[in-house]
């Protein structure tokens, strides 16, 4: 979407990358017209160049969108991180004009994500295969897609994951608290892209079943029709609270800062923003049982497979293990998730 941040994973790093960054190297990052209005584009944010494409930067404009940006970077960039796969089809053709150095982020198995089908699925895997072949180097967010990319391309790539601590622990204030009385009452939270490989329908049946537990989810509902269907079905479930996107990072942090548990359901990606974000908030957590998540957390959160497994490990947990958990999270997102850590090994890779 492009920066200032106010949508994702992706925009943040690029927002903390030009922070630390922009000091050494002359820095541009590309921005869609949709993500800002008129009245919000400006030309420079953290001392880089800011340029903007009128297309949208998700879903299926998102391929158009990276080409574009990749046209207008290599005429005078030496170095180009792709921010995903999806353009990444025409890199052997732009390095026939340019001496560019391409790097390709790989936020984990795109084309396996369940929103992409047929043609879109077959094409993702395409330009995949083809980035991995010719780029000049390979970001793995996670050890667990390091491992993938050594397997299905046979290259090593360089592990650089997320930073986390922009994210502050905010008391609920009484603005929020009358605007969202439900916060009065212990609740377990997430925020998330309502999509299936997030595994939201599981974590709602889950909930459902656990009755005098609250969940607040904070997600694009209304995106897709996966998104509204669950929240026709649940809205008038009374501890279930269904919230649209929340892009004010202090409210965001509010709710997250005091949720007794943090639930992280997302099984296709890489090291995932919000998990690292939850973990330096220091919140007991449990997550989907994949290989990212476990990599994330050292293995020090607990983890669920199936709705059963989630209503098990609710129940069972108890204040000590909760506070035990939270307390290894955050010596783990300490060590490694902090943004000039992450950005001394984008410096060093440059």
């Amino acid at each position: 979407m492009g920066i200032p941040a106010k949508y994702g994973g992706y925009e943040t790093l690029a927002e903390y990358l030009t922070f630390y960054l922009s000091k050494q190297h002359r820095v541009t990052v590309f921005c869609s017209t949709y993500a800002y209005p008129l009245e919000d584009r400006i030309k420079k944010y953290h001392g880089a160049d800011l340029k903007y494409i009128p297309l949208r930067a998700n879903g299926i404009q998102s391929i158009f969108y990276d080409t574009w940006s990749l046209i207008l970077a290599v005429r005078n960039h030496d170095v180009v991180i792709l921010l995903g796969i999806s353009a990444a089809f025409i890199i052997p053709v732009l390095k026939l004009f340019r001496k560019t150095k391409f790097i390709i982020h790989v936020d984990g198995v795109e084309w396996r994500r369940g929103k992409w089908k047929g043609l879109a699925k077959s094409f993702l895997k395409f330009s995949e295969n083809v980035g991995a072949k010719s780029a000049y180097a390979i970001i793995a967010d996670n050890e667990g897609i390091r491992k993938y990319v050594k397997s299905a391309h046979n290259r090593d790539s360089v592990l650089i994951e997320y930073g986390a601590d922009h994210t502050r622990r905010i008391a609920i204030s009484s603005e929020t608290l009358e605007e969202y009385p439900f916060l009065v009452k212990p609740y377990a939270f997430s925020v998330c892209r309502i999509e299936p490989e997030n595994n939201i329908d599981m974590i709602l049946q889950a909930f459902e079943i656990l009755k005098t537990k609250n969940l607040i989810i904070v997600g694009n509902w209304n995106y897709s029709l996966y998104g509204r269907n669950l929240q026709k079905k649940y809205k008038d479930t009374p501890n279930l609270f269904l919230l649209d996107p929340i892009y004010d990072q202090n409210i965001l942090n509010e709710f997250r800062s005091n949720c007794e548990l943090y639930i992280h359901g997302h099984s296709a990606g890489g090291t995932n923003p919000s998990l690292v974000e939850a973990m330096y908030l220091q919140l007991p957590v449990i997550a989907f049982d994949v290989i990212f998540n476990r990599a994330t957390t050292e293995e020090k959160a607990l983890f669920f497979k199936s709705t059963e497994d989630l209503v098990n490990q609710v129940n069972n947990l108890t204040e000590e293990n909760r506070i035990s958990i939270a307390d290894q999270l955050y010596e783990v997102a300490k060590r490694r998730y902090k943004w000039e850590v992450i950005a001394k090994k984008y410096a060093e890779l440059f």
